[in-house]
């Protein structure tokens, strides 16, 4: 049968379809790198810039300051006698008179109250009636004694109980003149705690006088680091509400050396010059020039400035006076410690340091002043 140069259709296809399917290979394979290609190129792009500012840490700042600033305490404080005096009745009893109110002057002896004495003077007369007794038996043991017909020990012990009558004797008569209470001293009633008919007991507190032997005061109390701080004759001013627009001066002529253990809190009485016509009772603002006690060596920075204090060394965060607030951590030479401020060696003058917040920082840290 004579061959055809012309194949069929069919045969073509069958012939080609191996050429094409290998070509499909290779579209599909290059398909594939190309795909890998793009992503490789994707994974290298550039990302979107990422939220990566951190918060500013906020923060108060200090100026590194000369030691030689004065330093001042301020408080409040009561105007009053210097000297108060509890008075009361040593014994107990009813409460007969009571002669003198709240805001009156007294004098030295002034009678102020007493008390119903009719059962003390009872008791002051047989106390003298049992003296009396004893002296008698006394004398007559003695006689006895000279006509040998007593012995000496009858008469030691008669002569013992007329000693012991004798003390009882004193004893009644205390008591009968404490059921009258006196002023010890010229001064103001500024508490009256007793009327009269009332039945008190002995030691009750029935006043409070106001001495005036020593003067009035302002009393404040302070915390332990200021009390520290204050020494005898610092200055003091002084202004009351009620006498507005008026500034007393004065100095400082006590501090405690105990806390108070209510309050925590010590004493610290200041004299006021010129303050005798004010009433007690009145309430104060004082403002103390504090003189330290030793002058500080170089500059200074608060004590809550430092961190990692060691002996003599320490370390404190500063912070740029312009530009990006980054706090740096530094390290200065701890020289003197006086009152709420440390002498140090390392800082220049002005170098703002962190305060409060410092614990909180890193080398390197954002931060964000505030008051």
């Amino acid at each position: 049968m004579p061959t055809s140069s012309t194949q069929s259709p069919v045969m073509r296809t069958a012939h080609l379809a191996p050429t094409v399917f290998r070509a499909g290979k290779a579209t599909l394979a290059g398909a594939t790198f190309a795909g890998t290609t793009l992503l490789a190129a994707c994974s290298d792009a550039p990302k979107p810039a990422a939220e990566s500012t951190t918060p500013a840490i906020p923060v108060s700042v200090a100026t590194v300051s000369d030691a030689a600033q004065p330093a001042v305490v301020s408080a409040t404080g009561t105007y009053l006698s210097r000297d108060e005096i509890p008075l009361a009745f040593k014994i107990g009893g009813v409460v007969a008179r009571v002669l003198v109110d709240e805001g009156q002057s007294v004098h030295r002896g002034q009678l102020l109250a007493a008390l119903d004495v009719r059962e003390i003077d009872a008791l002051v007369s047989k106390a003298q009636a049992a003296t009396d007794k004893a002296q008698r038996d006394q004398a007559r043991v003695q006689r006895l004694v000279t006509d040998s017909v007593a012995t000496a020990v009858q008469l030691q012990d008669a002569t013992t109980a007329l000693d012991a009558a004798r003390a009882d004797l004193q004893a009644a008569r205390v008591n009968r003149e404490y059921a009258l209470i006196t002023a010890p001293e010229e001064g103001v009633v500024l508490r009256r705690m007793l009327t009269p008919g009332s039945n008190v007991a002995a030691g009750t507190p029935a006043f409070m006088l106001g001495g005036s032997r020593r003067g009035r005061v302002l009393r404040v109390g302070l915390p332990d680091r200021d009390a520290l701080r204050v020494q005898l004759g610092d200055s003091a001013d002084v202004a009351f509400d009620a006498v507005p627009g008026t500034h007393f001066r004065g100095s400082v002529v006590l501090v405690g050396q105990s806390a108070d253990p209510r309050t925590g809190t010590y004493a610290v009485e200041v004299v006021l010059r010129g303050a005798d016509a004010l009433p007690s009772g009145l309430v104060g603002r004082v403002t103390l020039q504090v003189r330290e006690r030793r002058r500080a060596r170089g500059l200074t920075v608060p004590v809550e400035a430092l961190l990692e204090a060691d002996k003599d060394s320490a370390t404190v965060y500063t912070v740029p006076a312009s530009g990006d607030l980054i706090a740096q951590p530094q390290r200065v030479s701890v020289a003197q410690l006086t009152g709420e401020r440390v002498a140090v060696q390392g800082l220049a003058p002005d170098t703002r340091v962190v305060t409060r917040g410092a614990a909180y920082l890193m080398p390197g840290a954002r931060v964000r002043i505030v008051p």
